[in-house]
C-alpha cells in the first residue's frame, strides 16, 4: 500500500478537501501496486459480461490488462446512495494532543466523500451528540460536496464540552427517514452505555434493507491498551466533567477485560445482524477505512 501521511500533515493542513484528495490519490496509487487489485475503484465502473448478452459495451482495454470480459455500467447503474454518520460527542476529542478520534473520523470521511465523487455515487452526512444537530441526505453535485465538507470541519473547529452519545437515538432516526436503500457508514468510539438500545437500532437500519459499515474508533495506546506508564493521574470523563485520582497500573487489568468484553458482544452482534464491523485505530492509516468501503462497494 502507498505510504501513509504523517501525523503533522494530518494536524496541521485545515483544508479537509485537500487533504482527502492526498488520502485517496495515496490509497489507488497502492491498490493498484497491492494483492487487492482486483477491489480498484475501475471494478466499480464495471459489471462482469454474462455470456449470451450483446458485446457492444465490452471494456476491451480493460480486457486487455485483466485476461477478464467486464461491461462498463451506465451511470444509473453505478450510483450508489451513501450515508455518512459520524458520533461528535466529547469523547471522540479525545486525546488532546496528537490526531484524535473526531479529526481522524473527519478526514476518513471526507476521503470516502472524495472516493465517491470519483464513482459517481451520491454521499450524505449525519452530525450527531445528544441529538442529530446536522443532517444532510445523500446527493450528488460539488456544491453539496464542499457544504459536507464546511460541516466537517466545523466539527473540527468547535470543540463540543460535555457532550455525551446518544447513538441508537441517531440511528433511529436515519432508519425511519432514508427512504432510500442507502449504505450507512458509522464513525463512533461506541461508549454510550445500553449495548441493547444500539444493537436494536443497529437491527432496525437492517431490517429497512440497509447496508451498514460500523468503524469502531480508538486511540491505541490509551483506550486500547491502557498504557498510562507508571505513575499516578487524575482520570477525566469528557462527557460528564466526573474526575477520578488513580493509579493506572491498578485497575489496567480490570479495564482491559471490560474492554475486550464490550468489543466482542459488539462483535458478535455486528455479525449476527449482517453488519460489517471495522475496529478504526486513529494511529493507522486511511486505507482501514477505504479498502472495506471498496469492498463493499464491489
Amino acid at each position: 500500500m502507498a505510504q501513509q501521511l504523517k501525523e503533522s500533515d494530518l494536524l496541521q493542513i485545515s483544508n479537509l478537501e485537500l487533504l482527502a484528495k492526498q488520502v485517496v490519490e495515496g490509497f489507488l496509487t497502492g491498490l493498484h501496486k497491492s494483492p487487492y487489485h482486483g477491489f480498484s475503484v475501475e471494478f466499480a465502473e464495471h459489471r462482469q459480461y454474462n455470456s449470451g448478452e450483446s458485446t457492444r459495451n465490452i471494456d476491451w482495454k480493460l480486457f486487455a490488462r485483466t485476461d477478464k470480459l467486464f461491461v462498463k455500467r451506465f451511470e444509473e447503474e453505478t450510483n450508489l446512495r451513501c450515508q455518512i454518520v459520524i458520533d461528535t460527542s466529547s469523547s471522540m476529542y479525545y486525546p488532546e494532543k496528537g490526531l484524535n478520534k473526531i479529526r481522524f473520523s473527519a478526514i476518513a470521511a471526507a476521503s470516502l466523500i472524495q472516493l465517491m465523487k470519483r464513482q459517481r455515487d451520491a454521499s450524505g452526512l449525519s452530525l450527531f451528540n445528544e441529538t442529530l444537530w446536522f443532517h444532510s441526505p445523500s446527493k450528488l453535485g460539488l456544491t453539496h460536496q464542499k457544504l459536507l465538507y464546511s460541516k466537517l470541519e466545523q466539527a473540527l473547529s468547535e470543540k463540543i464540552q460535555n457532550k455525551s452519545s446518544n447513538i441508537s437515538q441517531t440511528l433511529h432516526h436515519l432508519a425511519e427517514g432514508l427512504h432510500k436503500r442507502s449504505l450507512v457508514i458509522i464513525f463512533s468510539d461506541m461508549f454510550q452505555s445500553g449495548n441493547e438500545s444500539i444493537f436494536d437500532a443497529l437491527q432496525h437500519l437492517r431490517y429497512n434493507k440497509h447496508e451498514v459499515i460500523l468503524f469502531d474508533v480508538h486511540d491505541k495506546f490509551n483506550e486500547h491498551d491502557f498504557d498510562f506508564g507508571h505513575r499516578p493521574y487524575i482520570f477525566k470523563d469528557s462527557e460528564t466533567g466526573e474526575e477520578l485520582k488513580l493509579h493506572p497500573n491498578a485497575v489496567k487489568e480490570q479495564y482491559l477485560s471490560a474492554y475486550q468484553s464490550h468489543l466482542e458482544e459488539l462483535k458478535l452482534k455486528c455479525l449476527q445482524y449482517k453488519i460489517d464491523y471495522n475496529e478504526a485505530i486513529v494511529e493507522n492509516d486511511f486505507n482501514q477505512v477505504l479498502l472495506p468501503f471498496i469492498k463493499k462497494r464491489s
